[in-house]
């Protein structure tokens, strides 16, 4: 059974810091493409950070650049989003999402953590 679940999500003021977890299970993390995307109420989903299977590449929205670092643990089956420097438009909820180097329609979602930046 293909699991990713997010961990992490919370409520922070404006200038903090927020780590989110994503725990995979069900298929070979490792070859798996990593992403985190977000959507805010009426907007659509974005796409926040990429990274690739081994880790040594990465790719960030303009929006989060210099503020967001996301990494993995393949021995964990783990990816990361290290937020820092959070603003109120950083609220959304953030979803972890992967799709194989193999076939790109072998796909998955998490269910997603809420990320509130308020005073």
């Amino acid at each position: 059974q293909v699991q990713l679940v997010e961990s992490g999500g919370g409520l922070v003021q404006p200038g903090g810091s927020l780590r989110l977890s994503c725990a995979a299970s069900g298929f070979t993390f490792g070859s798996y493409v990593m992403n985190w995307y977000r959507q805010a109420p009426g907007k659509k989903r974005e796409l926040v950070a990429t990274i690739r299977t081994a880790g040594g590449t990465t790719n960030y929205a303009g929006s989060v650049q210099g503020r967001f670092t996301i990494s993995r643990d393949n021995a964990k089956n783990t990816v990361y989003l290290q937020m820092n420097s959070l603003k109120s438009e950083d609220t959304a909820v953030y979803y972890c999402h992967g799709y194989s180097v193999y076939d790109s329609r072998d796909a998955y979602w998490g269910q997603g953590t809420q990320v509130t930046v308020s005073s």
